[in-house]
């Protein structure tokens, strides 16, 4: 299946049903009065939050969603009937906007979560609501309202906890592999992941996380080059990102060190945010360099960036487990600050709330 991150649709929910102006007709009742029901309602348009898909696929070619429109009332009291709902399905990690507006409509970040689109119009009345002591016959009746109808963009965002990041033929691919059930392509040339690939690492039979692959950048991706930016946004949600170098490089003239700093360059053209988040330096392809620690020292001296390190070959699996037991380590020391923070602000609001 063709991995599609983002769309442009439309959704128009229907229109209520009218009114109906009726009177009743029935031998021996001279003056039955008014009976004209009301109209239906309008369908509405839902997104729901479906953990079976992982791509905007459907919803590339498939650009406008339509509910149906609300019956109109009849005689006899006949209210119309309302319109069935269009549900639409997405994956778990798709942003929602409303083009002209630019307001978010909805981050499904939960399986089964369910947000509206699009508003179905309401049924217009009928003539029995009209009728009075001083209005008996009443023909007034009200057209069913217009249902909301909207152009949204569509952004799929992958849930994982850990990025990765580097250059093409950096081993990003290998090492996902190494550490997870996901087999995304790997071969003995260069050449670049074309979508994100997520795998899931099992520490132990309790604990796991999930590693996000997405395609390498290349120095200028700003400006175009490559795949551009198009996947970074997949990076947007983890909470440590995986710098991955390619440490032995396959051909003479390419500097690690430099690769390393465009990276890190273009990671800041994109998003600041992102360019802030943790991030470690692995170092990969350990089993190609003989001179190991004087390699490592040499290439953390010229980088100059003091962050925390790890060094592996993705391919023999050195380093590998030491790594993702390090990386589980992090992620329960941050979701241990998350659960903090949410509990302290429950707190000050309780206190907030008794001191008023």
């Amino acid at each position: 299946m063709k991995f599609i991150d983002e769309s442009k649709i439309e959704v128009i929910a229907g229109d209520g049903g009218n009114g109906a102006a009726s009177f009743r007709r029935e031998k021996f009742i001279a003056k039955g009065g008014p009976d004209g029901g009301d109209g239906g309602w309008g369908g509405s348009v839902y997104a729901v939050a479906d953990c079976n898909i992982n791509t905007l696929v459907d919803f590339r070619f498939a650009r406008m969603h339509r509910a149906r429109n609300g019956e109109s009332g009849r005689g006899a009291d006949c209210y119309g009937k309302g319109a069935d709902d269009v549900i639409l399905r997405m994956p778990v990690g798709t942003l929602i906007t409303d083009i002209n507006s630019g307001e978010t409509i909805a981050d499904l970040t939960r399986d089964g979560e369910k947000t509206l689109l699009a508003k179905g119009g309401k049924g217009g009345l009928g003539n029995i609501h009209f009728k009075s002591s001083t209005n008996r016959a009443p023909r007034q009746c009200t057209p069913g309202e217009e249902g909301e109808r909207r152009e949204l963009q569509l952004e799929l965002k992958v849930l994982a906890d850990v990025g990765l990041l580097g250059m093409p033929n950096a081993g990003k691919s290998t090492f996902i592999r190494s550490v997870s059930a996901a087999k995304p392509k790997v071969a003995d040339y260069p050449f670049t992941t074309l979508h994100p690939n997520l795998g899931v690492v099992r520490v132990s039979t309790e604990k796991s996380f999930v590693i996000a692959d997405i395609p390498g950048l290349i120095e200028g991706a700003a400006e175009g080059a490559g795949l551009g930016h198009q996947f970074l946004r997949h990076l947007a949600r983890t909470r440590l990102l995986l710098h991955l170098i390619d440490i032995a490089p396959m051909y003479e003239g390419i500097d690690p060190v430099y690769e390393a700093h465009a990276i890190l360059n273009e990671l800041k053209k994109y998003d600041e945010s992102l360019y802030n988040k943790p991030r470690w330096l692995i170092l990969n392809k350990l089993d190609l360099v003989e001179d190991r620690a004087e390699k490592v020292s040499a290439f953390l001296k010229a980088f100059g960036d003091d962050v925390r390190h790890f060094t592996i070959s993705a391919i023999t699996g050195e380093g590998c487990k030491e790594l993702t037991f390090a990386i589980m380590e992090h992620l329960d020391e941050v979701a241990a600050q998350e659960r903090q923070a949410i509990a302290d602000s429950a707190q000050e609001s309780e206190i907030y709330t008794l001191s008023e």
